[in-house]
């Protein structure tokens, strides 16, 4: 499902416009994007927590030369899905 998809599924969902349901679904994104940048934590009881982490410098190998390279430290997105978003069902 791409985004345009979600929107309108959204949208049925919520008995919300197309325009009004993009418009939650981007404020959504902003609202996650923006803690992200803060290092905040953002948790939805029953769909999951997103976080971010923090990955360490490594050495690493350019797949198409062989050689080795290095690569950056740098912070990333973690999600850890809550218990209300069971998949088995």
């Amino acid at each position: 499902m791409n985004k345009t998809e979600f929107i309108e599924a959204v949208a049925m969902k919520s008995d919300l416009t197309k325009a009004d349901a993009k418009k939650a679904v981007n404020a959504f994104c902003d609202v996650i994007a923006e803690a992200m940048k803060k290092d905040e934590r953002v948790t939805i009881i029953g769909f999951g927590t997103f976080s971010t982490t923090e990955r360490a410098a490594r050495t690493g190998i350019n797949p198409q030369t062989g050689k080795k390279m290095h690569i950056a430290a740098r912070k990333s997105v973690k999600f850890k899905p809550g218990s209300g978003l069971d998949l088995k069902k």
